[in-house]
């Protein structure tokens, strides 16, 4: 039964993931839920073992459908990567405690301004070309897959606000443009949870699979229905990341 409601679990942070990120809101927590007396390495080591498939097919979904800034983002990717193992490096010296009363403000933020300018990511016109595009979805990458590593929550939801606020893409290439950069920041991070033994490999390829289904089912509506579409769901997502993170900031320690 436990497995049973983790793969659940998995399917649909598959499918929230694959329109705009957001996916370890559901997994995550279902997993902590689950087994509570497990390390949680281990659980956050299991979470990226599924997400990474689940983000790697809705990356390839997007690419046969959207035009993507390969120039810019290609290298992003890497960059991605490096920030993300730096992250992982990181948090294994210092506590990243000190974001978590912080993290809830700054999604307050991003939130109110996509709420407050609503034709923000409705249409796509790059504000960057050539080796200004790159540096800026360079630093992206970099800065957001170095949180990813570091800390994680709403990862997702930053490379895609980035890619909207700052690169002027619409949310859906802004949503096809993050998964390419999750894909790498979970890949670091699955790597180093792997090489220290935090990976219940008996329960990755369950999870996985549901990720992948639930993963193809979000790319299909987010395809469909456009930028509106995913906007939408990013508001719903990140008001649910900012309650989820409120409370573990500020309630659950009470």
């Amino acid at each position: 039964m436990d497995l049973f409601l983790v793969t659940l679990a998995s399917l649909l942070a598959g499918f929230v993931d694959a329109i705009v990120g957001g996916g370890g809101l559901v997994l995550l927590p279902a997993l902590f839920a689950t087994y509570p007396t497990a390390h949680a390495a281990t659980l956050l080591g299991t979470n990226k073992s599924a997400s990474v498939w689940g983000t790697a097919f809705a990356s390839v979904q997007y690419a046969r459908r959207v035009e993507l800034r390969w120039g810019a983002l290609g290298p992003a990717m890497g960059l991605s990567f490096a920030g993300a193992f730096a992250g992982a490096w990181l948090v294994t010296l210092i506590s990243p405690d000190f974001l978590r009363k912080l993290l809830p403000a700054v999604l307050l933020g991003v939130l109110i301004y996509t709420l407050a300018r609503k034709e923000l990511g409705r249409s796509h016109h790059p504000r960057f070309a050539g080796r200004q595009e790159l540096l800026a979805a360079g630093s992206v990458g970099l800065l957001i897959g170095f949180y990813d590593g570091f800390f994680g929550p709403g990862t997702g939801s930053f490379f895609v606000f980035l890619l909207v606020r700052w690169l002027g893409y619409d949310f859906l290439h802004a949503s096809a443009g993050a998964k390419l950069l999750n894909l790498s920041s979970n890949s670091a991070a699955l790597i180093l949870f792997a090489f220290k033994g935090h990976v219940w490999w008996h329960f990755a390829l369950v999870l996985a699979l549901a990720n992948i289904v639930g993963s193809l089912l979000g790319t299909r509506l987010a395809l469909k229905h456009g930028a509106g579409f995913v906007r939408g769901v990013f508001i719903m997502v990140v008001s649910a990341l900012i309650l989820k993170t409120g409370y573990d900031a500020f309630l659950r320690q009470v």
